[in-house]
């Protein structure tokens, strides 16, 4: 359905080590810079991009935009909760069974800018 989706960033070293250290558990590879502004993130399917903004203002996160990650196991959720933490993140929602999607398992983080993240094992 996406071919990719970006999220902002104040600053991309510090949003790469956020990224790099929350979609790891999950299989996503970095592809490296893209340029002066951009930090790439992939896999066979679509893309993340992380982007300074291009019309020069401040980096903000979207106000109830969520972008969600799957996940190959519930220990890859926990990884990338904690990674998240670990690395410039705060909690969303903690690692566990979300009763509203089936009970599958999930968590939420928000990267150093405030995007809304999340990883899901079981979803769909």
């Amino acid at each position: 359905m996406f071919t990719h989706i970006c999220v902002s960033a104040r600053d991309l070293d510090e949003s790469q080590k956020f990224y790099d250290a929350t979609l790891t558990p999950l299989g996503i590879d970095n592809m490296g810079r893209l340029g002066e502004r951009m930090q790439g993130y992939s896999t066979p399917t679509g893309r993340l991009l992380v982007t300074i903004p291009a019309n020069g203002e401040p980096a903000t996160a979207a106000n109830g935009g969520t972008i969600g990650f799957v996940a190959p196991s519930a220990e890859a959720v926990d990884a990338f909760h904690a990674a998240g933490l670990a690395n410039g993140g705060t909690c969303e929602g903690a690692p566990g069974p979300r009763a509203g999607a089936g009970g599958a398992y999930g968590a939420y983080l928000r990267d150093p800018v405030g995007n809304k993240i999340c990883a899901f094992h079981g979803l769909w």
